[in-house]
């Protein structure tokens, strides 16, 4: 029985594929157009996942989408309503795209069918019944705490969904148990924790729903000395964790904006416009929310926990991606052990839909999975090694063939020397952290790596902080974290033995001078405040780069690597051996492994000199 999901028109579409209720295939849309965070119907994606398991879109048994428009269309209409006369030109031009596009998304999503239909089967010249599938919708907090709850390894937990906004839920609370979610509370729009991180997210300059995670890593920089301004004037917060927003101190409700004269005004400043100069003020501002976010979150999280008796906790919706928050949720919180899906935006709700549809719809029971039900996430395309030989033989790329042990010895005797080595391997990554399928890897000792690569390899500010990727089993002799973290999602201190003391004269500094100070052997991967995002390796779920990082560590003694997503500031995280190339020679990048090929950027032709080349990326 095979049940696809879709989520889409929103950001960051997705399709998920569930074969007898087995997550099998999954993909965002944006890896196959290049267009980051696209929000399209994720036709490609979609295709993915049906070729994958070699079947068409007549051999599926339902598909589901991830929300009811119908409900967010009831809350653009009250919510314009309740401030009218205000917010009028927005509501005209939503009321455009609904009117064009969502009020019959039912029938765009059955056309966007029958067009990938018909198209699968005109590709493999077969008789294929081109009968659609059943069409079915989930609800968008569900969708959530499905994509939460049915992947974690826990018989009963607690689920704490927290986002945007969905119809009209922005933070939800569910008790899950075998294959059942029972829903236990919300709070409902405006009143938005994860659109109050929005909102200073827009006012420090940088995109809302991407750039969340920019504000997080400024956060170690700053002071949180406007905590209690927020807490008198923007966000009441109770004991329990439960909240308020004022509102007159906000636009995204009624306008085009996030924040209001009333927000500027509380802090003295208009909002910063993108590639201006970052201040002390924006990083303290940063170190305020994300201090706020914490303390709504563990209130959360306790009340959560006092209401239900639940030893586990699953989070899902957007604000689930702030590691800093997860990893005090971990360290402080009333919860055993938590769980994190990966995907935790609305591209994992594609997921969470089919999986709602599978346990609630069709009735199926559900046996947790050993260590979870994602498989490291590794759920998008692969390539063989034959079909990327063929690849760089075609654009005549000089490559070696290497098997894997030579391999995974000769590129730690690299990573030893400096080298910044495009590591492209296995299936695709599904959310948005690359996990070592398709990862920008360098040596954490290195002292000069992270402004390497933040400004000749990824082209992204210079404060942004590095992931390290470390073995499983090492992971307590590096960090303060006594479990797995396999996806990068919670944010532990270095090691007390690892770091370096600050002078008396360091420890005056403040700001951005902090980024070019010491603080650890693994300066390459430690935050300002000793920090790092945490991602354990398994040999279970990746073998190959488990064994590259063993490889490093027999030769250095270092269980750790630095890891960046495989991409440049702007663009998707690569997809395909073309992707990888492209990115490989329009960065400073020295080294590019494609499976068991390597490349080194010396032996490749030049850019600028060859002809052929450009015309294969169509570069100007």
């Amino acid at each position: 029985m095979r049940v696809l999901g879709i989520s889409a028109y929103y950001h960051d579409s997705a399709a998920a594929l569930l074969v007898d209720g087995d997550v099998v295939a999954a993909a965002q849309e944006e890896r196959f157009s290049r267009r980051k965070h696209d929000a399209s119907f994720p036709m490609q994606a979609a295709r993915f996942c049906l070729e994958s398991q070699e079947i068409h879109l007549a051999d599926i048994d339902a598909v589901v989408y991830y929300e009811k428009p119908l409900l967010t269309f009831e809350r653009l209409l009250e919510t314009y309503l309740a401030s009218a006369p205000r917010g009028g030109r927005s509501f005209v031009a939503a009321m455009q795209v609904w009117l064009k596009e969502k009020l019959f998304l039912k029938s765009q999503i059955k056309e966007h069918l029958r067009t990938l239909s018909a198209e699968m089967i005109e590709a493999s010249s077969s008789e294929q019944d081109s009968q659609l599938p059943q069409l079915l919708f989930s609800e968008h907090h569900l969708s959530h705490a499905g994509a939460a709850f049915y992947p974690s390894p826990f018989e009963k937990a607690a689920v704490l969904c927290m986002d945007g906004v969905g119809e009209w839920a922005t933070t939800s609370a569910w008790l899950g148990k075998g294959n059942t979610l029972k829903p236990l509370w919300e709070i409902s729009f405006p009143h938005s924790l994860g659109l109050l991180y929005s909102a200073f997210t827009y006012y420090c300059g940088f995109k809302v729903n991407s750039g969340e995670y920019k504000l997080m890593g400024l956060a170690p920089y700053g002071r949180p000395v406007h905590v209690q301004a927020i807490k008198d004037h923007l966000v009441d917060i109770k004991d329990d964790g439960t909240f308020r927003l004022d509102l007159s101190y906000f636009k995204f409700h009624r306008g085009f904006r996030m924040t209001g004269r009333r927000f500027h005004a509380l802090f003295g400043q208009l909002p910063r416009k993108g590639e201006s100069e970052l201040t002390q003020f924006h990083m303290d501002l940063a170190a305020s929310i994300q201090a706020v976010t914490e303390e709504i979150v563990l209130k959360l999280a306790r009340s959560l926990h006092a209401e239900t008796g639940a030893t586990n906790l699953c989070l899902a919706g957007g604000v689930a991606l702030n590691c800093v928050a997860n990893g005090k949720l971990l360290r402080e919180g009333p919860f055993q052990e938590i769980w994190i899906q990966p995907a935790s935006g609305d591209a994992g709700s594609a997921l969470g839909a089919a999986l709602v549809a599978w346990h609630q719809h069709f009735a199926q029971p559900r046996t947790p999975a050993v260590g979870d039900g994602m498989k490291g996430t590794y759920l998008g395309p692969r390539f063989s090694n034959a079909e990327i030989c063929t690849y760089l033989q075609q654009i005549k790329a000089p490559f070696l063939s290497l098997e894997d042990a030579h391999l995974f010895e000769r590129l730690a005797e690299l990573l030893d020397q400096g080298k910044v080595i495009g590591w492209f391997n296995g299936a695709m990554e599904f959310g948005p952290r690359a996990l070592g399928g398709r990862s920008i890897i360098g040596d954490p000792r290195n002292q000069q790596m992270q402004s390497v690569m933040n400004l000749k390899i990824k082209y992204r500010e210079s404060f942004r902080p590095f992931a390290p990727s470390v073995l499983e089993e090492e992971v307590s002799s590096q960090f303060e974290l006594e479990t797995s973290s396999p996806y990068m999602l919670l944010v532990a201190p270095v090691k007390a033995s690892l770091r370096i003391p600050m002078s008396p004269e360091q420890q005056e500094l403040f700001g951005i001078e902090k980024l070019n100070v010491p603080r650890s052997q693994l300066p390459a991967i430690t935050h300002v405040d000793y920090s790092a995002r945490v991602q354990t390796v398994s040999p279970k779920t990746n073998p190959r780069y488990y064994n590259l990082i063993k490889a490093f560590h027999r030769r250095t003694g270092c269980p750790t690597l630095v890891n960046t997503s495989f991409n440049v500031r702007g663009e998707p995280i690569v997809c395909t051996p073309q992707d990888a190339y492209r990115c490989f020679m329009r960065t400073e990048m020295d080294v590019l492994v494609l499976e068991n090929q390597l490349l080194f950027k010396e032996d490749q032709p030049s850019a600028e000199s060859d002809e052929r080349w450009l015309q294969e990326f169509e570069l100007d």
